[in-house]
């Protein structure tokens, strides 16, 4: 009687045996994804701080010395010199060595016990839109706090007519590692997992013992899940050190079920090799192997709100998200870690994983059986 996953346990005692008894390929599969976990940890972070920030200061005055203290305690900028003209505050900006710029003018003290308005101008770096808008919301901030306080002393109020109270749930730090690490995670067990299974089937084929395993008495079930499994323990083994570093090392608080986070990862990686051997398949050398999974790894980058909220994503990149693995895992990954959320909470993702991996698995196996006719 024929089994459909006929000669399963063969091959994956031959895959396990190659890859313990290929050390390049345990040392790809685990040492550029922790180093590019750590690296994208610290690297990915939207607090920006300590931006430098060229005075010139024509008042010099007690006030003007306030002003430009109240700008460097926010923390966000951080004094690094001081210009004596406006073509010195141009060349210095030009020059990139400064992000921002302050100037005071000389009536401005005398404006502000005037009780007018006194001017002043930030002169901001455009050039990178991320700091430029952390600068100007900063600039806008100081001011406002000290318009409102001068206000209130001059009408003899104690408190300001409406107060908010913003309360921040699930991260109240904002910290921006507790935001970006759960999604490094995916993209850098993509990298890992997609490699190594797209190259499988190619070594096999470079080798030359491809033709032996044709002869075989092997169901192409069989085979496919024989080459996928040993990668799917090295996977889970490389996503709990994941995790591990995500929570000892970026302290990074993990509100969910730490159960729920293997239960997720296990079918995305599954979804992922299913990738990878579609890839093996249709590949004729390593090279193209490796062609084909960077571009499929990019679009995960960019498109599935590891970085950028894809709701500010035109509808074209928007709606190429949802065919993304990586997607549904982020999403998962930030519900589990940072809200707590369960899986029964987020099924859909779940099935969608789910899905991918299955009808990749099929087209790799059936892709594979033309190529045997």
């Amino acid at each position: 009687m024929r089994t459909p996953f006929r000669g399963f346990g063969a091959v994956l005692y031959k895959e396990f045996i190659g890859v313990l008894r290929d050390p390049m390929t345990l040392f790809f599969m685990f040492f550029p994804p922790l180093v590019e976990m750590i690296a994208f940890g610290y690297a990915l972070d939207n607090d920006i701080k300590n931006m430098s920030l060229i005075v010139y200061d024509q008042d010099r005055t007690v006030e003007s010395r306030e002003l430009v203290d109240r700008f460097a305690n926010t923390g966000t900028f951080r004094v690094t010199g001081v210009a004596n003209s406006l073509d010195d505050v141009r060349t210095i900006m030009r020059r990139g060595k400064a992000w921002a710029a302050l100037q005071i003018p000389p009536d401005f003290t005398r404006e502000l016990h005037a009780g007018r308005t006194a001017h002043v101008q930030v002169l901001i770096d455009g050039s990178s839109s991320t700091p430029a808008l952390q600068a100007l919301n900063t600039s806008r901030a100081v001011t406002l706090r000290q318009s409102v306080v001068a206000l209130l002393q001059e009408s003899g109020r104690t408190q300001v007519p409406v107060d908010v109270r913003p309360q921040v749930l699930y991260n109240p730090a904002l910290r921006s590692p507790n935001f970006f690490v759960p999604g490094v995670i995916g993209v850098v067990l993509q990298i890992a997992t997609t490699f190594a299974s797209a190259m499988s089937l190619v070594r096999e084929r470079e080798r030359g013992t491809l033709e032996q395993l044709l002869v075989s008495p092997l169901s192409r079930w069989g085979l496919m899940l024989g080459k996928l499994t040993p990668y799917m323990c090295i996977g889970l083994i490389m996503a709990g050190t994941l995790f591990a570093i995500m929570h000892w090392l970026f302290m990074v608080p993990i509100a969910g079920s730490v159960l729920a986070m293997f239960a997720a990862t296990f079918v995305y990686v599954f979804a992922l090799l299913s990738m990878g051997l579609l890839v093996s398949t249709r590949a004729q050398n390593q090279m193209q192997a490796m062609q084909m999974s960077m571009a499929l790894i990019l679009p995960s980058v960019f498109f599935s709100g590891f970085i950028f909220p894809r709701e500010t994503m035109p509808w074209i990149f928007h709606e190429i998200g949802y065919f993304i693995p990586t997607t549904y895992f982020i999403e998962l990954m930030r519900a589990i870690v940072l809200r707590g959320a369960s899986l029964q909470e987020f099924w859909i993702n779940v099935v969608v994983l789910i899905a991918f991996g299955v009808v990749l698995f099929m087209l790799s196996a059936l892709r594979f059986k033309r190529k045997l006719a």
